[in-house]
């Protein structure tokens, strides 16, 4: 548990779908930075409300409502009400969603979310059902039923077809690129000059222009893309100071502080007390060694 004033978080592993993250969590004072998964983000409000940042703006997400956030778009969360908020959520992978909604049509089996919070009782009922299930039962019939048929309405009621991002102009092109090697080579000590010589733009545009098409600037981005590693490097149970060397952080302290700013838990939480498995899956390692508690 991630401890604090009447504050906790449980992140969880389903064996379903080759693996899938869950999480619930309580939270009053956290305030999450702008920050992106590889997977999408599919929550329910249990109590209270969140506010948070994604497409472009700031929106509200009450009680009973789902939250949808698309893989890798930016967004932020904090509390809406003096009392904070709870709610569950789950973060399938684009890759796991075509898995899902394979030959279902002819078109894009990646989805799209266009809106941030919608109000569906039924689905979000549905999506409690299934954290239960997932939380509570052995049955893999029933556990993958569950996943799979929750997904595949949800799909079929809020979203569109995902048109993959394609660079029509030569600076798009090399923003791609830029974007490319940040998510190849997270740990690499670049500096600005280098990434605009690589694109072959001036260091100004390059830091505007990325982050008009990316949500982030290239400094925030390459954080994101640290944690993500470091989150598989977690996993296999490697030790906190190791993996902080490895991704490129500075030091122990500025891979904790910027984890906890984007998952609301520490690195040590995260595989420790925080990381437990559901059933039919093995908890990975802890690392036995780390002083970011």
């Amino acid at each position: 548990m991630a401890k604090g004033s009447k504050e906790s978080a449980s992140f969880h592993l389903a064996s379903e779908l080759g693996g899938l993250e869950l999480l619930d969590a309580k939270y009053t004072h956290q305030n999450f930075s702008r920050h992106s998964h590889e997977g999408y983000t599919i929550g329910v409000i249990e109590k209270g409300a969140q506010r948070f940042y994604r497409t472009g703006g700031n929106h509200i997400a009450p009680q009973d409502s789902i939250i949808l956030v698309n893989a890798d778009e930016v967004h932020n969360g904090q509390t809406a009400t003096e009392g904070g908020w709870e709610y569950k959520a789950m973060y399938p992978l684009p890759e796991q969603f075509a898995q899902l909604t394979e030959g279902l049509s002819s078109g894009s089996s990646i989805p799209y979310f266009p809106e941030p919070v919608v109000y569906d009782p039924e689905l979000a009922q549905q999506l409690r059902l299934v954290f239960d299930t997932l939380a509570q039962s052995d049955n893999k019939l029933l556990r993958e039923t569950l996943i799979y048929g929750t997904l595949v309405k949800l799909v079929s009621r809020h979203s569109k077809s995902k048109l993959d991002w394609e660079p029509k102009t030569r600076s798009q092109r090399q923003l791609l690129l830029i974007k490319e090697f940040l998510d190849d080579f997270p740990q690499a000590d670049v500096s600005l000059e280098d990434l605009s010589k690589l694109a072959g733009l001036s260091p100004y545009y390059l830091t505007r222009s990325f982050q008009k098409e990316f949500g982030l600037p290239p400094h925030a981005y390459q954080i994101q893309a640290r944690l993500r590693v470091a989150k598989q490097l977690l996993r296999q149970g490697l030790k906190i100071s190791d993996i902080a060397q490895e991704t490129g952080f500075h030091d122990q302290s500025h891979f904790h502080r910027h984890f906890k700013r984007a998952l609301g838990v520490t690195p040590k939480q995260f595989i420790g007390k925080a990381y437990v498995t559901y059933k039919k899956t093995n908890p990975p390692p802890t690392s036995g060694e780390g002083t970011d508690g």
